[in-house]
C-alpha cells in the first residue's frame, strides 16, 4: 500500500507514523540494514500526542553506561549482516571483545557518527584506539598486528 515492497517479496526498512485520525504524519524509508533515528520518531510522537506512552518511557529510561575503552570493542546493531560477520570473525579467532549495541547506547551512537563523518557505520571496531569502520578483514588484521607489537 505504501510502495515499499521489494520484488523479492519483503519490504524495505520503512517506518510510518499514522495518527488516531488516520493521517500519515511521518515516514522514512531506509536501506534494509539501517535503523531509523529513534529521536526523530520520539519527536514526531510527542508532536502528535504530548502525553504519550513514549514520554512515560523516556522518564523511566535509565541512562546507559558510557562506551567502554581499551581492548577490542565492536560497535554494532542487532540486525546488521556485517555485524554478524564481525562477531563470528572475532569469535573464530578466539579474541575477547566487548560488543556495544549502538541502538541502546546514545553515547556510543554519537561516537560512531563522529568516526563515520556523520554516518553510523556498523560494525565499527575500536582496537586499542585504532578505529576500523565496517567489516574490513585486512584492516582488522593490521590493527590486531599493531596491538601485538611491543
Amino acid at each position: 500500500m505504501y510502495g515499499v515492497l521489494r520484488p523479492e517479496g519483503y519490504s524495505e526498512r520503512a517506518v510510518f507514523v499514522i495518527d488516531r485520525q488516520g493521517i500519515l504524519r511521518y515516514y522514512e524509508i531506509l536501506p534494509i540494514d539501517q535503523a531509523p533515528d529513534n529521536e526523530a520518531l520520539r519527536k514526531v510522537l510527542r508532536d502528535i500526542e504530548p502525553q504519550t506512552i513514549m514520554e512515560q518511557a523516556d522518564a523511566e529510561h535509565e541512562e546507559p553506561a558510557p562506551p567502554p575503552r581499551g581492548g577490542i570493542i565492536m560497535y554494532c546493531t542487532p540486525w546488521c549482516p556485517d555485524c554478524r560477520k564481525g562477531r563470528e570473525w572475532l569469535k573464530a579467532r578466539g579474541l575477547d571483545f566487548t560488543e556495544v549495541n549502538v541502538i541502546e547506547n546514545p553515547d556510543a551512537d554519537a561516537q560512531l557518527r563522529i568516526w563515520g563523518n556523520g554516518y553510523r557505520i556498523t560494525p565499527t571496531f575500536d582496537i586499542d584506539g585504532v578505529i576500523v569502520l565496517d567489516f574490513k578483514e585486512q584492516e582488522l588484521l593490521e590493527a590486531l598486528r599493531r596491538r601485538l607489537k611491543p
